[in-house]
């Protein structure tokens, strides 16, 4: 939960009215952020249908009204198109694939939170490469610490500058085998 929350050191996270959380699995990070930002309506894309049944029911039991579960795969999901102010993703993929997924997600302006632990320099750079190509560019890396012991945590936070190409979203499946930027 920490973990999730500390985005909020990030003004256009505090910000935000639109998020999608990509691959939210167990609700991390949009379920807390959800609860934390009220006025926000955050999507819980997930493509398990046994995650998306855990995902309704948490937010039933918890008595979070803000959020919805997208039961699909984030290329496909086409009423979330250029719609969103935040995109974040955490433990999802490789980064050029998650750029990939977020951007046609994002309005212009849009921010993308991507949750990392290590610094990997060229992942790094094959991302920044897949950025350019998405019309997206790297703002920052935060290295953030949520609770002891948490020592290499990083918030890699991406600006959507231009619009993306009308090519992406590519085929579900597609942005894993044959990543951008490599």
């Amino acid at each position: 939960m920490a973990d999730s929350l500390a985005a909020l050191a990030i003004n256009a996270v505090r910000g935000a009215a639109r998020i999608a959380d990509l691959g939210s699995g167990a609700g991390f990070p949009g379920l807390p952020l959800a609860i934390a930002l009220p006025a926000a309506q955050v999507s819980l894309i997930e493509s398990q249908r046994r995650k998306c049944e855990f995902l309704q029911r948490a937010c039933a039991a918890a008595q979070v009204t803000n959020a919805q579960v997208v039961c699909g795969r984030a290329e496909d999901w086409s009423a979330g198109a250029a719609v969103n102010q935040l995109v974040v993703a955490r433990a999802l993929a490789p980064q050029a694939a998650v750029l990939e997924y977020a951007a046609p997600l994002l309005e212009l302006d849009g921010t993308l939170v991507d949750w990392r632990g290590i610094r990997d320099r060229p992942a790094e750079e094959a991302a920044d490469r897949a950025a350019a190509m998405l019309g997206l560019r790297r703002e920052t890396v935060r290295k953030v610490s949520p609770y002891e012991g948490a020592n290499e945590h990083h918030l890699h936070v991406f600006v959507k500058a231009e619009p993306t190409p009308d090519r992406f979203p590519r085929r579900a499946g597609i942005a894993r085998k044959r990543p951008l930027g490599s």
